[in-house]
């Protein structure tokens, strides 16, 4: 073949010709294809919004009910724009750590009452010492912040300084926090709406689930949207509780102190087991609950506009004021006033607490029920900003999979959004929507995350010395001894209550993560190029192969493709009976077609794997590649596919995984005229 006779090389851009009006003129036009949706010029192009619009009326209506409910597709520059201030961050990194001051006192007194009404003198003794740990973890957590603005928190720290098997033990942790942040939050928030709607009770799975599937819906629609949704409900509450607390210690320095509400279903007064300091220290790792999404802000930096060191810090110290605040004032009043937890988890202990300073039904206590409830759900919404970076860092660094990384249409990360609320939907059914029953083995993730953080960040100084390492050593080594004592705490006192899951799912866990990231590593030697091997190797002509079922144009154009391809062409045509053989083979030579045909006969009526071995057995007789040329007819309508049989499906997915084959998938449409006779 000539230069001449060679066929052009396709472009997106076409050059025309056209002589001016003197001779000797001439002018080239640049004609580009109207409707690609594609600008640019020179093999540089850019894929404009035109190339992501549906085709088909089916695919169509989807795309119209995704926008629905999730919105229209964002620009990667609008990722920017997607970032959050302090303002709308603090409802959405915070919420989980300020909304669970709802619960973390009530947790607490549900131990201690164990051992009869006189031990709950020790609640605020324990919320004390809860306060004094979150002040050790948000001083130890802002250096998380500014040593690593990254994001990726705990995990990055604990990988660099401790290794990576260290760093896999804190992410794992990590997730599983998450998972339960939702799941915990959300059956809270159910029992605060249940509280003074008592009919609802037996419905707070179904309603969990459905609310995760909202919050799931919220987040997918991207972070700036789910910050502005989720800020009034957390700033509401948060006005709740400073009235209720302000009110409270108003009616009991006037001396009209509150009388307590009775709970539908008290605790045996005399107690059921002794007060021992096993008990007080169950109690102090149940009040523990309320340190839980402080690590939310370090791991979610990026997530905050220039400067992100900053505007994280000061979200973290509002976190902790707030929180420390409104958990020492509920404790305060519910022990000034004498309220105990409910047995059975009908009414919470806020909800009394709110009955007994402004009376039951009023639009105060509704008010305050109203966005304790919302707070509480949308305090899920810390997992479902965490879980889905964290996931996103692990993927990027390959011990996830890669769809974790993908960013979808509004800047979200899909994967891990869709994995996190599945996985928080099942614990919540399996758990029956108790907050009793999950808090067990809620702290210990979250715990083991920040020892974690806290020892790496001291290794770090030790090795840096920079400007005021000894000081940095200091606090994180103080960090270290707390954090691994809370830990200590709650692993031995929750150990049977349900937190031996959790110790055993860790290691499972970070087994999985180092198996994906073997398998990568695995990938990536096979498939790296090295210097020499960077030149296109030159293949001879394969050995092509074309399964043909019956004599048909898809079948003549698979046939007329395979013989584009290589010389080396051969037809193979599986029958089930000597008799539709020699039909098959007759009309083959009717039709004079010139390529080599083989019938296997095929007396057990199977199609695929008679074909697979006849492959094998032309392989093996052969050292080049093999090339299968699969014919295949496209219906015009989706559902006529399922009155197909489907044969070349199966044949794709049989040959997918076998070594030194290449499989070509040759559709025919009902648009297809081409003159399948030519060459």
């Amino acid at each position: 073949m000539t230069d001449e006779e060679k066929p052009e090389t396709p472009s997106l851009e076409k050059r025309v010709t056209s002589h001016g009006r003197h001779v000797g003129d001439r002018y080239v036009r640049i004609v580009r294809p109207v409707g690609s949706g594609l600008r640019g010029h020179g093999g540089r192009y850019l894929a404009t919004e035109e190339t992501m619009a549906a085709r088909g009326p089916v695919a169509r209506a989807l795309e119209r009910v995704a926008q629905l409910f999730i919105g229209k597709r964002l620009e990667s520059e609008a990722e920017a724009e997607e970032r959050v201030g302090v303002a709308t961050g603090l409802p959405i990194l915070a919420s989980d750590n300020v909304s669970s001051s709802a619960y973390a006192t009530e947790e607490a007194m549900r131990i201690l009452a164990i051992a009869g009404t006189a031990a709950l003198a020790l609640t605020m003794p324990i919320a004390l010492a809860v306060v004094f740990v979150l002040a050790i973890v948000v001083l130890s957590e802002s250096r998380v912040i500014r040593a690593y603005p990254n994001g990726g928190g705990s995990y990055l720290v604990a990988r660099e300084n401790h290794g990576v098997i260290a760093g896999l033990v804190a992410a794992s942790a990590l997730l599983i926090d998450y998972v339960l942040t939702v799941a915990v939050s959300t059956a809270a928030g159910v029992a605060a709406i249940s509280s003074f709607m008592p009919e609802l009770h037996s419905q707070r799975v179904e309603i969990g689930v459905g609310l995760i599937a909202l919050l799931a819906i919220a987040n997918l629609r991207g972070v700036r949207e789910a910050g502005v949704l989720f800020a009034a409900p957390t700033y509401a509450y948060m006005a709740a509780m400073f009235a209720l607390i302000a009110y409270g210690l108003y009616r009991i320095s006037t001396g009209d102190l509150p009388a307590a509400v009775t709970p539908p279903d008290p605790f045996d007064p005399a107690g059921t087991a002794p007060l021992g300091i096993l008990l007080v220290l169950r109690a102090f790792a149940s009040g523990s609950v309320g340190l839980t999404g402080s690590e939310a802000i370090a791991n979610g930096v990026p997530s905050f506009r220039r400067p992100e060191t900053r505007n994280a810090v000061i979200t973290l110290v509002l976190m902790g004021t707030i929180f420390a605040t409104i958990f020492i004032g509920l404790t305060f009043l519910v022990t000034r006033i004498g309220i105990q937890p409910d047995q059975s988890e009908t009414e919470t202990l806020n909800s009394m607490l709110t009955r007994s300073v402004v009376g039951g039904g009023t639009p105060f206590y509704l008010f305050v029920q109203l966005s304790t409830a919302v707070i509480l759900l949308l305090a899920a919404n810390t997992g479902f900003t965490g879980f889905p970076r964290l996931a996103s860092v692990l993927a990027n660094d390959r011990f996830m999979p890669r769809h974790f990384a993908d960013v979808g249409s509004r800047l979200a990360f899909s994967t891990g959004i869709a994995s996190l609320a599945a996985l928080a939907g099942v614990i919540l059914i399996a758990f029956d929507g108790s907050v009793n029953k999950l808090v067990p083995l809620y702290t210990i993730g979250v715990f083991l995350a920040f020892t974690l953080s806290q020892s790496g960040l001291v290794r770090r100084w030790w090795h840096l010395r920079n400007p005021g390492w000894r000081a940095s050593i200091v606090i994180n080594g103080f960090g270290t001894v707390v954090t691994g004592t809370v830990l200590l705490v709650v692993a031995i006192t929750k150990f049977t209550l349900g937190a031996w899951m959790v110790l055993i799912l860790l290691p499972v866990l970070v087994a999985l993560l180092y198996a994906v990231n073997r398998h990568y590593r695995t990938v990536q030697d096979a498939l790296v190029l090295s210097g020499g091997e960077q030149r296109i190797p030159v293949f001879g002509a394969p050995v092509v192969i074309v399964p043909v079922a019956r004599l048909d144009r898809a079948a003549i154009q698979a046939l007329a493709f395979a013989r584009s391809v290589s010389p080396n062409v051969k037809a193979v045509h599986i029958s089930t009976s000597r008799e539709s053989a020699d039909e098959f083979r007759a009309r083959w030579r009717r039709l004079g077609i010139e390529i080599p045909l083989d019938v296997v006969e095929s007396p057990f009526r199977s199609l695929v794997p008679p074909l697979l071995r006849y492959i094998d057995a032309i392989d093996k007789s052969d050292d080049r590649p093999i090339t299968v040329v699969v014919s295949e007819f496209v219906p015009r309508h989706w559902w006529e596919w399922l009155l197909h049989s489907q044969t070349a499906f199966r044949l794709k997915a049989a040959l997918l995984f076998r070594p030194n084959t290449i499989v070509v998938d040759v559709p025919y449409h009902f648009s297809d005229t081409a003159d399948l006779t030519r060459g």
